[in-house]
């Protein structure tokens, strides 16, 4: 894996019809959001061959409205990235970076976020970006680094979603 993208599952709803947190679906603002994304993303050339999807509802509408962006790209779901911590979401990244140029992971706050913050101390980002970063990774954000040979990230962009409210 040469590059890996932190793509923040969109805006959800506050409640599910199950009540259960996994089955909360997208908002309008959600779908159009994390489309849009994935449209700023691939036209910075920022196009995933593997995305790995954490298997809630939310996270896998994210991928149904970003998916179009990203024709070539394969996807599967992994069980492990739910409620994953950041290591966990890094390990899963890892494990299936093996023969992908670029891995992009669908998921969930504070794992995702705290793995950005993680990766920009590691690639000595600039401590204004580390504090943006730990201030706010809001929904249908994406965080990208290239990863060299031993597995060091480099910093190479942190975008949020445009909101007009």
């Amino acid at each position: 894996m040469d590059r890996l993208i932190l793509f923040r599952h969109g805006k959800a709803e506050n409640e599910s019809a199950s009540g259960d947190d996994f089955d909360r679906p997208l908002a309008g603002r959600g779908v159009r959001e994390s489309a849009e994304m994935a449209e700023s993303l691939a036209r910075l050339g920022l196009s995933p061959d593997l995305v790995l999807v954490s298997p809630s509802l939310r996270t896998r509408e994210t991928w149904a409205a970003a998916e179009a962006a990203f024709p070539e790209a394969a996807a599967r779901l992994d069980a492990d990235l739910y409620h994953a911590d950041a290591g966990a979401i890094r390990r899963a990244a890892e494990r299936a970076g093996d023969g992908y140029r670029a891995v992009m992971v669908v998921g969930h706050n504070p794992g995702l976020q705290e793995l950005a913050v993680d990766l920009l101390r590691e690639a000595a980002a600039p401590p204004s970006l580390v504090a943006r970063a730990q201030r706010q990774f809001p929904t249908a954000a994406a965080a990208v680094f290239l990863i060299d040979a031993s597995g060091r990230p480099s910093f190479d962009g942190l975008l949020f979603p445009e909101r007009g409210d």
